[in-house]
């Protein structure tokens, strides 16, 4: 019997093979740029809004394996929800062979001035049904674009890999902690939003782009609010 603590996802590689994954670690890693100076910056941003810091960067914070999702509905208590567009690493079967694919990790923002950790695990993780070996995009990865859009095709992040800490770079974080297994899947952290774009929308849009290749991994959901408490 399925442990009720994981999920099942199904990823279609560009062979044609498919690959299921058993969640059962989901991480979510977060000031993640790969100019800390700049997160830096960032964090002392967020604080003078409430959000409490983090005691390092880059953050690593647990998140219930459940809440890994392929869907195109995510369901909100509140309208102050908003996704990040991200990377995802998976690790399935053969560790050595990690896959790599879209996330976008829906947070609620209104929690999150409480803790972080609290907010990451209020709402799900959206993963693509898409993905590529890790090992067949490692040469270039830099060059592949990461963006979102919100509503009606509204741009909201835009940057390529580079601004992001490398796989390589949580590959080996995840061996030190033992973590390094099938069912762990761990979310890159996310970009910065663009100024003057709502991201409290009912609809998110992500997309990996890789210009080596011309292929594309995306994802898209709506945001559907939950019916107001009784009591």
């Amino acid at each position: 019997m399925r442990n009720v603590w994981s999920s099942m996802l199904s990823f279609a590689l560009p062979d044609g093979s498919t690959r299921e994954v058993t969640v059962t670690t989901l991480l979510n890693a977060g000031y993640t740029g790969r100019a800390q100076e700049e997160v830096a910056a960032h964090v002392a941003e967020l604080a003078e809004l409430g959000v409490p810091a983090p005691s390092v960067t880059p953050a690593l914070y647990p998140v219930a394996p459940y809440l890994a999702a392929q869907t195109e509905g995510v369901p909100a208590q509140h309208g102050r929800t908003s996704g990040e567009a991200e990377w995802a690493l998976v690790i399935g079967d053969d560790p050595a062979d990690p896959l790599l694919t879209v996330a976008c990790d829906h947070t609620d923002r209104a929690l999150e001035v409480h803790g972080v950790a609290w907010s990451k695990n209020a709402s799900l993780d959206v993963l693509g049904t898409r993905a590529w070996r890790l090992a067949d995009i490692s040469g270039h990865l830099d060059a592949i674009r990461l963006r979102a859009w919100v509503d009606s095709g509204e741009l909201i992040q835009d940057a390529t890999l580079e601004a992001l800490l490398p796989p390589s770079y949580w590959l080996d974080v995840l061996r030190s902690r033992d973590l390094l297994k099938p069912g762990t899947v761990l979310l890159s952290g996310t970009v910065a939003m663009l100024a003057g774009v709502d991201q409290f929308s009912d609809r998110w849009r992500v997309e990996l782009s890789d210009p080596t290749t011309g292929d594309t991994l995306d994802l898209a959901y709506t945001v559907a609010q939950l019916p107001e408490p009784i009591g």
